[in-house]
């Protein structure tokens, strides 16, 4: 509850507290000031005698109320013993002056709070009867008039009553909802806290989980092959009694250990791939075929279609990517005799798509086996597959034992200043 609403609360809670006593004095004072100066003595001791115990009916009744911010009572046997004595002294002291009545309202008051469930409109209709009296001059009638009049009272009063009390009831319930409806998004706030914390803690788990497949992936493409290329080189200066040739490929080993440890490197920083630092992709591509190809002794040729554009960093560097595994796939397993790399741009067609056609006339394979080989050796074919996906493209491969392979790429045509 605000403190707004909760100082509405308590002044309602003085005006139920405090009113009867005001509404009696208020009574006292033009009762007093009215009275039939013959009157006997019986009258006037009648009259003090009623208006004790009404005070007293009172000082009981305020006693009982509970303490606390909250002090709001709930219709009770108490409190509805309280609103029938009060309404009969109520009564008898508008019988003996008719400005007694103001004591009588107060039963418009606290109803809601004393009598319970359907007593409570017989309540607002017997305090309705006393005002009525009250203002058609006074208990008893004396004349047809007197009782006309009454009647009109009684059925305007009651009539107020109801309306007033029927739109109190209302808003009680809204109320009611209302408070009902702020603890529901207190816990619905509360229960989604908690799954935001728990969604956070799973996705900084899947960046982690991400980022290591990342590194090993990074790792397996650029160290893992530098390495087996450099091991290639030094097992030819082994085998070799030639000086110049062993020369030639301790050379081209310490390349490759320079380029391996630059690749080292921007993985850990999650760079761009060393050859898209200072090159577009068709120009790396070209100089990454051109280098295996010398490495290998393997005839290799690059094709460009189409009109080349400038691409995102992360589809260059994922095309590079595959194609390094594919060359390196088909330098340890394809047994080749010629490989061909494809660029192809289709930046005309809806959307845009950029292909990527690596083909060798080696051994083949069946790809149905692939999984197995892939789950106990690496990445390979599935590490491709999964960085195409990671971009919004697919790889599929086509094979047959004896006939070669054939892998294709297509990716989205995203460009660099999107």
């Amino acid at each position: 509850m605000s403190a707004v609403d909760t100082r509405i609360e308590r002044r309602w809670e003085q005006l139920h507290t405090w009113g009867p006593y005001g509404l009696l004095g208020v009574s006292v004072v033009p009762a007093l000031a009215t009275a039939d100066p013959h009157a006997g003595p019986a009258r006037w001791y009648s009259a003090w005698a009623l208006i004790g115990a009404a005070l007293a009916l009172q000082l009981w009744w305020h006693s009982t109320r509970p303490g606390g911010p909250d002090r709001r009572r709930t219709p009770s046997r108490a409190g509805t013993v309280y609103y029938v004595v009060r309404w009969g002294l109520a009564f008898a002291l508008t019988w003996l002056n008719p400005f007694f009545a103001f004591y009588a309202a107060a039963g418009y008051m606290d109803a809601d709070e004393t009598l319970p469930g359907r007593w409570h409109r017989l309540g607002l209709f017997a305090s309705a009867v006393v005002v009525a009296g009250a203002q058609a001059g006074g208990m008893p009638f004396g004349s047809l008039v007197q009782w006309t009049v009454f009647a009109v009272l009684l059925v305007v009063n009651s009539a107020l009553q109801f309306v007033v009390g029927h739109l109190t009831e209302e808003e009680t319930r809204r109320s009611r909802e209302r408070t009902e409806t702020i603890a529901a998004l207190r816990q619905a706030l509360a229960e989604n806290a908690a799954l935001h914390a728990q969604l956070l803690v799973q996705a900084r788990e899947a960046g982690v989980a991400d980022e290591r497949r990342r590194l090993a992936a990074e790792i397996h493409d650029t160290i893992a092959q530098g390495l087996a290329g450099i091991i290639a080189q030094l097992q030819v200066v082994t085998n070799t009694p030639d000086p110049e040739v062993a020369e030639e490929h301790v050379g081209r080993a310490l390349a490759l250990a320079r380029h391996s440890l630059g690749e080292a490197r921007r993985s850990v920083h999650n760079l761009a791939p060393v050859a898209l630092e200072h090159d577009g992709l068709p120009e790396a591509l070209q100089k990454t075929v051109a280098e295996w190809s010398e490495r290998t002794g393997v005839r290799a040729d690059f094709t460009v279609t189409g009109t080349a554009e400038h691409l995102h960093e992360e589809v260059a560097a994922t095309l590079l990517r595959i194609v390094q595994e594919a060359l390196s796939n088909a330098a340890r397993h394809a047994r080749a005799s010629r490989v061909g790399v494809t660029l192809c741009y289709l930046g005309d067609f809806p959307g845009g798509e950029v292909i990527l056609d690596i083909r060798d006339d080696g051994t083949g394979f069946d790809p149905l086996a692939v999984p197995a080989r892939s789950r106990a050796g690496g990445f390979g074919l599935d590490g491709m597959r999964a960085r195409a996906e990671r971009i919004a493209g697919s790889l599929t491969v086509e094979s047959e034992p004896g006939l070669g392979t054939a892998l294709s790429a297509r990716v989205p045509l995203v460009r660099h200043d999107t």
